[in-house]
């Protein structure tokens, strides 16, 4: 059904196809570890008169805070009267970003490892440059998305700690009354996803090496620098 199709694991012994197959895994775990993340923070309100309140803050992907309801109806808390409060911030922008870049380098992993096992004799007719370009592009990409992440997850803790919660919260300005996040929500798997973003630009930008090598620029080069190396090993003559 695929014509020209000749199954070859040789690739997979090899560097450009191992790294391949690491990028394919890394880019599982950025995305996993970010795309379906949900957490909660409990947050604590103690009242002059000896009287505690509680909230929970729950919030999860795509981080769009300024959605999320500390106080879904007004209310009365600490005998104040409190209206409707919303967190503040959006890092949906930064945490889609992460995660459709890791998806699509999901993808692109796949079709990479499906033409190197399958149609590498095609491949470098005209592949290695096309791939060269990507991967490239791919690696600085990472770059930029993970660097946007590790912003956007900070903006998430300083919103849903202690100090982003009395600052919105307007009844926490209150001279009687102090809030507190007595409970924090679980941000482990948050904070690996940015080592895996950082880990996958390592990844690519070393993999574009190894394309590199694949391409006629390196081949033209190697063979040029082969012949400037015979012609400095050849004597001249000398006339009697």
């Amino acid at each position: 059904m695929m014509t020209g199709f000749r199954l070859n694991l040789a690739p997979l012994k090899e560097p450009l196809g191992f790294i391949k197959l690491v990028e394919w895994l890394t880019a599982i775990f950025a995305f996993g570890s970010c795309g379906g993340y949900s957490g909660r923070n409990i947050v604590s309100l103690f009242c002059s008169e000896g009287r505690n309140e509680t909230l929970n803050v729950t919030f999860g992907y795509p981080f769009r805070l300024n959605l999320v309801a500390l106080l879904e109806a007004n209310t009365t808390l600490c005998n104040h009267s409190v209206p409707v409060t919303h967190l503040v911030g959006d890092s949906a922008s930064s945490a889609q970003f992460f995660v459709g870049m890791a998806i699509i380098c999901f993808l692109y992993s796949i079709v990479a490892l499906l033409v190197y096992l399958g149609y590498m004799h095609m491949y470098k007719d005209f592949g290695p440059m096309f791939d060269f370009g990507l991967t490239a592009a791919i690696a600085f990409l990472w770059l930029v998305c993970s660097s946007a992440w590790a912003k956007g997850l900070q903006n998430v803790k300083d919103a849903t700690g202690t100090a982003g919660i009395t600052s919105t919260l307007a009844l926490c300005k209150e001279s009687s009354v102090e809030c507190e996040v007595t409970e924090f929500a679980n941000m482990r798997t948050l904070n690996v996803s940015v080592v895996f973003g950082y880990l996958n630009l390592i990844v690519w930008a070393g993999n574009a090496w190894f394309v590199y090598k694949e391409t006629h620029w390196h081949s033209q080069k190697y063979t040029a620098q082969q012949g400037a190396g015979a012609g400095r090993g050849q004597q001249v003559p000398t006339a009697i």
